[in-house]
């Protein structure tokens, strides 16, 4: 059965930090590539950042500097980094699996607020 669980989401105040975990299983994660996607209220699903199987990564413009994306195969969990978060960065971040199909966590909150 695959799994894919999100932590580390929660509230914090503009230029704080927060890092995301997926823990996964069920499936051969060091051959899928991993990304995080985030939806904020009324807003459609855009990708945040991704990484290859080989460890390539790609940002949406709006995180880049600040977001981090990595993976740790030994574990089987992928993580996201997040420095000088924005209100705007305020959406649920979900984890995702792909190569041939493509899996999804049940997303975590994260809330950028004073």
């Amino acid at each position: 059965q695959v799994q894919l669980v999100e932590s580390g989401g929660g509230l914090v105040q503009p230029g704080g930090s927060l890092r995301l975990s997926c823990a996964t299983s069920g499936f051969t994660f060091n051959i899928y590539a991993m990304a995080w996607y985030r939806q904020a209220p009324g807003k459609q699903r855009e990708l945040v950042a991704s990484i290859t199987s080989f460890g390539s990564t790609n940002y949406a413009d709006s995180v880049k500097g600040r977001f981090t994306i990595s993976r740790d195969v030994s574990k089987n969990t992928a993580y996201l980094q997040m420095n000088s978060l924005k209100p705007e960065d305020t959406a649920i971040y979900y984890c995702n699996a792909r190569r041939i199909q493509a899996y999804w966590g049940q997303g975590t909150q994260v809330t950028v607020s004073s």
